[in-house]
């Protein structure tokens, strides 16, 4: 009798769970994922994520491993030089020299790592072989450009026309204030699920515009801009690092996830950290960007960000390739 009355219990509870909007459930810290997971999928940043989803897409839908399609991915807006955020044609620092950082992580908890990394087009391919080929995971400067020349990487010229001569006006000033979602989100992020059900991410950027030479910030840092836990799930940030290496962000992230908000949410709540950090400091926030995208293991995905205009893209079987605008705190 008491198994029955038990078991009638159970049924009622879930009965009552499956009709509570998700939302809810996460904001109770008691989210529920519902329905088949959804994979292979792939997320990335910003609007030149649509082209790098692609590429990351021909790996996954041939059963190929996340690893490989997030750097994939990742690599197109790093060999573009129409893209002034991110490796070649990235715009420089304040001396005039493009240095670019990254980080990759996959399934295993393996990463690797490169920070202020000059004349190399494929900072994420450096990153990758860092992780694979070294018993270390960061490496930064003149150590990074001589391991990459080690394995193979060619050494050229990253400052493009157009980056140039927007260095040259810049320095009739010298005024240091990136523009909010132009100048200063400087990131493509991807994480990516595969149809066996694993998951791994990739970050890369060529940093803040006109930035003092040597500043690094979140991008190529695991834990703040990206993190992979394949129990749980992925996320990866994008915007001002500084604010986002304060809250370790994507770890932050990925662990309000295991604690069973749903990825917006535990975005939302990322970003409402930053913001409360950022205003305990007396700073304005009308100057700064920050966005987080987060990928659960069943394929669930999110985003928030801190001010309009920021937008990510979401590539899977269901729906195709798409451009979505995040949610955002200032309203």
């Amino acid at each position: 009798m008491k198994s029955r009355r038990k078991f009638i219990q159970l049924s009622a509870a879930a009965a009552v769970l499956s009709i509570i909007p998700d939302e809810l459930l996460a904001k109770a810290g008691t989210f529920i994922p519902k329905g088949k997971p959804k994979q292979p999928i792939v997320l990335s940043t910003w609007r030149f994520g649509m082209e790098a989803n692609a590429a990351a897409w021909e790996v996954l839908k041939n059963n190929g491993r996340a690893l490989d399609a997030v750097e994939a991915g990742v690599r197109v807006p790093e060999g573009d030089p129409k893209e002034r955020s991110v490796g070649y044609g990235g715009r420089p620092d304040r001396d005039g020299r493009v240095t670019l950082d990254a980080c990759i992580m996959d399934e295993f908890s393996n990463i690797g790592s490169v920070a202020c990394l000059e004349h190399i087009k494929h900072p994420i391919s450096v990153a990758r072989a860092v992780m694979e080929k070294t018993p270390h995971v960061m490496l930064v400067g003149d150590g990074a450009l001589q391991f990459a020349l080690s394995q193979g990487f060619q050494k050229e010229n990253l400052l493009v026309e157009e980056s140039e001569r927007e260095w040259k006006e810049w320095l009739k000033t010298s005024e240091y204030k990136p523009i909010a979602n132009i100048e200063n989100h400087d990131t493509i992020g991807m994480i990516a699920l595969d149809a066996q059900g694993n998951l791994s991410g990739a970050c890369t950027t060529s940093g803040m515009a006109f930035k003092m030479h040597g500043r690094v910030g979140d991008s190529p840092i695991i834990g703040a801009g990206l993190y992979v836990d394949n129990e749980v799930g992925a996320a990866t940030a994008t915007g001002h690092g500084e604010e986002v290496i304060r809250t370790v962000g994507s770890h932050l992230v990925v662990e309000l996830m295991r604690q069973g908000r749903s990825p917006e949410s535990a975005c939302k709540e990322a970003v409402e950290r930053i913001v409360k950090l950022v205003q305990r400091r007396g700073k304005s926030l009308k100057d700064i960007q920050i966005g987080f995208i987060a990928l659960n293991k069943r394929g669930e995905y999110g985003a928030y960000c801190l001010q309009s205009g920021f937008n990510y893209a979401v590539y899977d079987q269901e729906a195709g390739n798409r451009l979505i605008d995040a949610d955002y705190f200032l309203k």
